[in-house]
């Protein structure tokens, strides 16, 4: 048997447990500009429609060409729309990403794609190399 009292009320500090102070481990999403919220979405559907591709380590296992498509389509919806907000400082690197993405899937492709048809071609026009 042990020589420690067991877990009673009568025995535990009387003061509750400090909670985490979240104010100063995160920033108040007002205080983020527009520009940062845009590109770090944009970059966050530009690494998981590469993985989708195949271009990760290990890529065959995770290539999914649907989900790729699917993320493609809405990497060029938002930058198409975002690049008047952002400048061209910001939307130039997100256009060549996407269109890097673009041309990828295009040689993923079992069955090609008409030109304009492809994943996000409706926003960003037909994609050649």
């Amino acid at each position: 048997m042990s020589d420690a009292n067991p877990a009673t009320p009568e025995n535990q500090g009387t003061e509750p447990a400090a909670a985490p102070d979240f104010d100063t481990m995160t920033r108040d999403i007002a205080d983020v500009p527009a520009v940062e919220v845009i590109t770090t979405v944009a970059v966050h559907l530009m690494s998981s429609a590469a993985v989708n591709l195949g271009l990760a380590e290990e890529g065959e296992r995770h290539k999914d060409l649907d989900e790729a498509r699917k993320l493609i389509t809405a990497l060029a919806g938002l930058v198409t729309a975002g690049a008047t907000e952002i400048s061209n400082f910001h939307a130039g690197p997100l256009r060549d990403g996407l269109k890097s993405l673009q041309l990828a899937f295009r040689e993923a492709s079992v069955v090609a794609d008409e030109p304009g048809q492809g994943p996000g071609e409706k926003y960003t026009g037909p994609v050649f190399g």
